[in-house]
């Protein structure tokens, strides 16, 4: 409708005047001297200037104003602050104040949750992904203080409570699908259960009307025997409790429409399947906790929980419970400050029914969540509700009513950003998470190539941190590669591990090249590359790692003529060892038997030309025994581990490092003993077990480990381990097993 229409009707008159005269008595004490006359005068300037406008349901924006800031005393308990936001909002968002003007009329108070509200709005319009838990986390932590959402969520009830009879059916559908996905979420997340439980209902009555008054009917139709049931229930309940001396109340409670329709499409029953519609609520008494130390509240909390217990042993007694329907959230209360004990037991006329227990202190929290916190401070926080509402309730120690929320801010999901694509994804980095955090989150290949990027339409560099609500474009270029310093600008342990990734396979290539150059310039001077002059030269130049070696050589640190020259030198340095000695008489003369050196050290393993004692470890994967074919594989620790030539992984080792493939072989005689696995396959025939281990008892030197047999269908299998002292051994005990009578095969694994 246009301005010059706008009428405030008589009744919307008449209500009007009944809130804000209720508002007064509520909240009229935190209110300033000078707040309701500007108030009023703002109102009544806005409409004598036709600058108010009905919205697409034809509803009324102040009365709604009005409604809302009522909902927010009386179930959340929002004050001043909170309640003058909520009348001047919309004369911000529609530019008729400015932010200023509130701020200088009203205070910073009210200014700062208007300003949330604006920027929440303008959020609300860019994100197609309204309905995602992230989106719900980014509404919270873009909000800054907290009464922006606990107002949304008023707001969303009274919308909700206002459209029954509204004509624009497409814009009910909207407001209830985001009622349902976004809000309800939300006010559970804060512990406003009843709310919640109000926004489901609503949803469902107007997007699943006949799901919704079949349900109702129903209920309207049992009513009467229900109860009637509940009342025999709590009768004899009631006077055992009471013979126990404990101060209580206790009160049936039908389950919501909306939890009993989620209850009949989990079970994919009807309605008459639904056994447990109500739960009765018993409810001990509490005293008040305001004026108390921290000690006696202590106390009189360890008191409360042991009452619930003693409840919960008369109810068991006089009706069987179900142990698996227990819920204890007394030991640990819920995140969000929710503390009580559910059991369900078997009722009369063998009914399930559903047991809550609980003092006054938890059911007031239960019922209005957060602004029970101020009625009963002190209030622990059990696991971590995102860290805030325990913040909460440290803050409010010092104080005694909800005063001290309008100094309170947010600081929730602090370790969280939530930010978007540019086609309006939502995705939640780490705090301190950059540009190049978001890149490789988005791929591999972006992020190796990224040089930079965009956010909100402004270039930055890649290095550039991300804020809540920023929309991030990545700028990338063919040009670009990985370097270790990017592991320092990232805060994701997914971007670390890519970019390590990337620097390997980058060092693997790399160090291909450098060695293949390397060798060229090598033949070019027509010097012979031998590799154990070459393993002498990097540890003349301080590398213990022969890729780091080849990397240096790539990222041209290390020069290549340099290289060259310390191999002739410690090539000729080698040589020089080993000419002749000057003569020396016979006297002096001692025999050298290298035999003799070979027979002190066990396995003595020489690698290219005689270099003996060198460090070396026998491969895992393979398990090579003395005089297996092996080779060598220099590992990134500088050591050697001697694979079998036949190795499974011998192939790929040869393939993607053979830069780093030695060759190696026996020498001297065997003194160990190596272990071995032998696979034997055979017919299943009486004693073919005892025939094996007969033939392994009499071979010297050979001892058996451990024999695993496994038969199936008339054959059997088996691994044999074995400790023997070389390949001959091996072959020869190989040979001797193959003759059993029954043994169809024997190798090696």
């Amino acid at each position: 409708m246009t301005a010059h229409t706008f009428t405030y009707t008589e009744a919307e008159r008449t209500e009007s005047i009944a809130i804000l005269d209720q508002l007064r008595k509520k909240v009229g004490d935190s209110f300033l001297p000078d707040d309701e006359e500007l108030l009023r005068r703002h109102l009544l300037d806005t409409i004598a200037n036709h600058q108010v406008h009905r919205n697409v349901f034809g509803l009324n924006p102040i009365l709604c104003s009005l409604q809302t800031a009522l909902i927010a005393v009386e179930e959340i308990g929002l004050k001043r602050d909170g309640v003058l936001a909520i009348l001047l909002y919309n004369s911000v968002l529609n530019n008729q104040k400015t932010v200023e003007d509130v701020d200088k009329a009203f205070g910073n108070g009210v200014a700062t949750i208007i300003k949330g509200l604006v920027r929440v709005q303008e959020l609300y319009k860019k994100s197609p992904t309204v309905e995602s838990e992230n989106f719900r986390n980014l509404l919270l932590s873009f909000a800054e203080d907290m009464r922006v959402i606990l107002i949304m969520i008023a707001d969303r009830v009274n919308l909700m409570r206002q459209i029954r009879d509204t004509k624009n059916k497409e814009a009910k559908r909207e407001v209830s699908e985001e009622a349902s996905y976004l809000y309800a979420p939300l006010a559970h997340k804060l512990g406003l259960y009843k709310l919640k439980s109000e926004l489901e209902d609503l949803s469902l009555k107007y997007l699943e009307h006949d799901a919704y008054y079949n349900i109702k009917d129903k209920l309207n139709e049992t009513k009467r025997s229900r109860d009637a049931y509940i009342e025999s229930f709590i009768t004899p309940v009631k006077q055992r409790l009471e013979e126990a001396g404990l101060h209580f109340h206790m009160k049936g409670r039908t389950k919501s429409i909306h939890s009993i329709w989620q209850k009949m499409k989990k079970q994919q029953c009807g309605f008459e399947g639904i056994y447990d519609l109500f739960a009765i609520r018993i409810i001990i008494d509490s005293p008040d906790y305001s004026h108390l130390t921290k000690a006696e509240e202590d106390a009189l909390k360890k008191k409360e929980k042991m009452q619930c217990w003693q409840v919960y042993s008369i109810v068991t007694d006089m009706y069987m419970p179900n142990p698996k329907r227990l819920r204890d959230w007394l030991s640990v209360s819920k995140t969000n400050g929710y503390e009580s004990l559910h059991i369900t037991v078997l009722g009369p006329q063998n009914k399930w029914v559903e047991v809550q227990i609980r003092t006054e202190r938890m059911d007031e929290i239960a019922e209005h969540g957060l602004a029970a916190h101020w009625r009963y401070k002190g209030i622990k926080s059990e696991g971590s509700m995102d860290e805030w509402l325990a913040n909460i309730r440290t803050a409010l120690e010092a104080g005694d009513d909800l005063q001290m929320m309008d100094q309170f801010k947010m600081d929730l999901y602090e370790d969280e950003v939530y930010v978007f694509t540019p086609k309006g994804d939502l995705l939640k980095f780490p705090k301190g998470a950059t540009i190049l955090d978001f890149a490789y989150h988005i791929h591999s290949k972006i992020g190796n190539t990224c040089v930079g990027g965009k956010i909100n339409g402004r270039n930055v560099t890649f290095r550039q941190q991300l804020q809540s609500g920023d929309t991030v474009e990545v700028l990338t270029s063919n040009n670009q590669k990985p370097k270790r310093e990017w592991l320092g600008y990232v805060m994701s342990s997914r971007a670390k591990s890519k970019i390590r990734l990337a620097l390997k396979e980058t060092q693997v290539k790399d160090g291909l090249y450098a060695k293949e150059m390397l060798e060229r310039r090598f033949k070019n001077k027509k010097i012979e590359l031998d590799e154990s002059t070459m393993s002498h030269v990097m540890k003349k130049l301080g590398f213990k790692v022969v890729s780091e070696f080849y990397k240096q050589i790539a990222d041209e640190k290390l020069d290549v003529n340099e290289v060259i020259e310390k191999y002739i030198e410690v090539r000729d340095h080698d040589l020089n060892l080993n000419a002749q000695r000057p003569a020396q008489s016979a006297q002096e003369f001692e025999y050298e038997n290298p035999d003799a050196e070979l027979a002190h050290n066990d396995d003595v393993l020489v690698i290219d030309q005689n270099l003996k004692g060198i460090d070396f470890k026998l491969a895992k994967c393979c398990h090579p025994i003395y005089g297996d074919p092996v080779f060598g594989f220099v590992t990134s620790g500088g050591g050697i581990k001697i694979h079998r030539t036949d190795c499974p992984n011998a192939h790929d080792l040869r393939t993607r490092f053979g830069y780093r493939v030695v060759k190696a072989r026996w020498s001297g005689k065997s003194t160990s003993q190596y272990a071995i696995t032998l696979r034997v396959i055979g017919n299943d025939d009486i004693g073919i077990v005892s025939n094996i281990t007969n033939i392994i008892s009499k071979e010297e030197k050979i001892v058996m480990r451990s024999i695993n047999i496994d038969s199936h269908d008339g054959l059997f299998s088996g691994n044999l381990v074995v400790m023997l002292e070389d390949i001959s051994k091996m072959n020869t005990l190989i040979k001797k097993l193959r003759t059993v009578k029954g043994v169809k095969n024997v190798e090696r694994i």
